[in-house]
């Protein structure tokens, strides 16, 4: 017999791939992902070597993208700040999602005034504009990448949260959730062997297109001086330095611009791909 997981992964390939804006998303993830994990390689200078020979050099043949103020080379810091951008977004999404299952499980799965309570705080959370309370929160913390990541991460864990939460309500009156208490399953294990597994689907979703949006924080924050600090590259921090001459210079807003719209939208479309292949009213 074939494994079901198996089974399942290539269907979902399958749809996705025929949707060509889904794999066309797919294909911009995969691309800056490689390029990230390759930047030493790729890279055509060291990011943070300044050349007073070349400041504010257009792009040319020597520097694709253009050199900045210091005559450091703008695609070499794109190339790196890559790194730092999907650092940020995997491992913020990365606690968000864990924090969301687990209090979502627990929501869904118990109910009644533990379910009002975890609601509740959702509803407080979400009624506070994220860019705001992050800013707050690393206007009072030092800026560092690692306080970036925690912040996002503490503040995004609502979505994943209520999707659980509503899987679990539909899940847990099943046959098989009901076999498994008649065989005198602990709670622990129904919640994580038997319901969970059934339903990660809108979470896969929800992490995908999460990763974007902590990038576009992480970016927000950089761009603002409140992340990643220099000499460290970021999209972010890069735009901000191109604000300054972007009347001589517009490579350096156009550029790393253009790489933080590319990103994004590359995982909200691979995202909205996976959320219609994974939907069995798609299927025949």
């Amino acid at each position: 017999m074939s494994d079901p997981t198996s089974l399942t992964v290539r269907q979902t390939y399958q749809q996705v791939k025929q949707n060509w804006l889904a794999f066309g998303g797919g294909l911009l993830v995969l691309a800056v992902f490689v390029i990230a994990i390759f930047a030493p390689w790729v890279a055509p200078y060291d990011p943070s070597k300044i050349d007073i020979r070349n400041i504010l050099v257009g792009p040319n043949s020597q520097h694709l993208f253009g050199t900045d103020d210091l005559g450091r080379d703008v695609l070499s810091r794109m190339i790196w700040g890559s790194r730092v951008s999907l650092e940020v977004g995997f491992v913020a999404i990365g606690i968000a999602t864990i924090i969301g299952i687990l209090l979502g499980a627990i929501s869904g799965y118990y109910g009644g005034y533990i379910d009002s309570a975890i609601m509740r705080a959702v509803d407080i959370m979400l009624s506070i504009p994220t860019i705001f309370l992050v800013l707050t929160v690393i206007a009072i913390l030092e800026p560092s990448i690692i306080n970036i990541m925690i912040v996002i991460g503490l503040t995004s864990w609502m979505e994943p949260a209520r999707l659980v939460r509503a899987e679990f309500i539909s899940l847990k009156e099943r046959e098989f959730v009901t076999a498994a208490r008649a065989l005198g399953a602990a709670d622990g294990r129904i919640i994580f062997r038997h319901i969970l597994p059934n339903g990660l689907s809108p979470i896969l979703v929800s992490a995908t297109m999460g990763v974007g949006g902590a990038i576009l924080i992480e970016s927000a924050l950089s761009f603002l001086g409140l992340g990643v600090q220099p000499p460290t590259p970021s999209w972010g921090s890069l735009l901000s330095s191109g604000k300054d001459n972007i009347e001589i210079a517009w490579w350096l807003s156009a550029f790393p611009g253009l790489a933080i719209l590319v990103t994004v939208l590359g995982y909200n479309l691979l995202g909205e791909g996976i959320r219609d292949a994974l939907d069995p009213r798609q299927r025949e």
